[in-house]
């Protein structure tokens, strides 16, 4: 199973969920936690071990000068401007290239040659016996967060259960990580911006066509408002977690709920159970 875990917004506690249900599945399984919020990810702090990691590169073009002849096909071709053709010159912008490789085919002369550019890494650890952590690490002043992305996910391919804590929103990067997915867990809390956040992803998730469910998080008693929206469009919810000092003490200090409080484990047990039972 390829299981994502998303929501509209950041601060929802969506990470909290993946890395408290990962951890309590490792208990019986082997479990695959991938980190695909590259730009800013964290799962490593509730799962701190050493990491190997693994640089990411992408292909970009390097313009051979004896060949040339500055036609300026390679430049017309690029919608993100990576390419300027001068009279005597191309100039590229490595860090607007998006690695299609179509200015190498439209060249008729063979000048445009493709060299690794690296833009990230994938650290890798096993923070428990049964539990791999998969993290993208995107560079700073990159924006090729996809690349980093399929690279992440491509290390829990083959495994039977892998979890995909996304990033935040519904933009490109969260595209790519419920790309595969078999199933999608949305992550909200019972505010206005949440369920408006949670409206968005929804609506995401059903154009790419997986089955999700939905985890409202600090709840503090007046969730109708979103369970109107679920029954409406027919996503069940999946766990409930109360608003509570005891759970946000645990997390500020960087522990799981399902370690250290009592019946918690249990209840990320019976959540992916739910999860097993979400039908598209």
């Amino acid at each position: 199973m390829k299981l994502a875990i998303a929501s509209g917004k950041g601060g929802t506690g969506k990470s909290t969920v993946a890395a408290n249900l990962a951890c309590t599945l490792s208990r019986s399984r082997e479990v695959v936690l991938v980190d695909c919020d590259v730009e800013e990810p964290n799962l490593h702090l509730f799962f701190p071990a050493a990491a190997v990691d693994v640089p990411v590169t992408t292909p970009v073009p390097a313009i051979d000068p004896a060949r040339c002849t500055f036609c300026g096909e390679c430049g017309k071709f690029c919608r993100f401007g990576a390419l300027a053709v001068l009279k005597d010159r191309v100039l590229v912008f490595p860090e607007l290239c998006h690695s299609c490789g179509g200015c190498a085919l439209v060249c008729r002369e063979g000048a445009v040659r493709e060299v690794p550019r690296t833009i990230g890494r994938i650290d890798c650890s096993r923070p428990l016996p049964r539990l791999t952590l998969v993290s993208g690490v995107l560079n700073e002043g990159e924006v090729q967060a996809p690349a980093v992305i399929r690279a992440a996910k491509m290390l829990g391919e083959g495994h039977p259960l892998a979890i995909y804590d996304a990033s935040p929103g519904i933009a490109c990067p969260v595209i790519e990580t419920l790309e595969g997915s078999d199933i999608c867990v949305l992550v909200t809390e019972s505010t206005p911006f949440g369920l408006h956040d949670l409206s968005l992803a929804a609506e995401v998730v059903e154009r790419i066509g997986i089955p999700a469910g939905v985890v409202i998080n600090r709840s503090d008693g007046e969730d109708a408002p979103t369970v109107a929206f679920c029954r409406e469009h027919d996503l069940p919810i999946l766990m409930t977690i109360p608003f509570s000092r005891e759970i946000a003490a645990v997390q500020n200090r960087g522990g799981l709920i399902c370690r250290d409080l009592p019946g918690w484990e249990e209840r990320f047990a019976a959540l992916f159970r739910a999860i097993a039972g979400v039908r598209p």
